[in-house]
């Protein structure tokens, strides 16, 4: 029997988006804008489910909009599928949620804990700190950090326009 855990990892990213955590805390909690901040580059989202509260479940299809020999999806050739729930929500300080790839690779199964921090600064200015435990080793972490929608500056300016 093989120890899940030790195929699993945690992550953490950090930046200061210069928006207010009410303005980030709804980006997270609206499904039209998780729609558009949320897909990594190269990937468009469609959300299948959304009903942010706790308990509450959500569905997002991840497709690839160019796909090609380096990439592959977890779900079929040009999407990942993610599913899971709301496992907390703090209005303005913080969303919790736990997800699952929809895939048969063993190499991508099981949950993974998403936690979205927010904390207000001077100047109107808010640090948005996520930490994604369980994530599963197979996705690696320059990979991860290199698409992960808070470290990418273009979703940053998303929230940052709409303030």
């Amino acid at each position: 029997m093989t120890d899940a855990s030790r195929d699993r990892r945690t992550d953490r990213a950090d930046r200061l988006i210069k928006a207010s955590p009410r303005t980030i805390y709804a980006a997270l909690v609206d499904a039209a804008a998780v729609a558009v901040w949320l897909p990594p580059d190269g990937m468009k989202g469609q959300v299948l489910a959304f009903e942010p509260h706790a308990g509450g479940a959500f569905r997002m299809a991840l497709i690839y909009e160019a796909p090609d020999d380096t990439t592959q999806g977890k779900t079929s050739d040009q999407t990942d599928v993610v599913s899971g729930h709301f496992v907390a929500l703090e209005p303005d300080r913080r969303v919790v949620q736990e997800t699952a790839f929809q895939s048969d690779d063993p190499a991508f199964a099981g949950v993974m804990r998403i936690t979205w921090a927010l904390e207000p600064v001077p100047a109107s200015a808010s640090p948005a700190k996520t930490s994604l435990r369980g994530f599963p080793r197979r996705i690696t972490t320059p990979a991860c950090a290199r698409r992960s929608p808070i470290l990418q500056a273009s979703r940053s300016r998303l929230l940052e326009r709409s303030r």
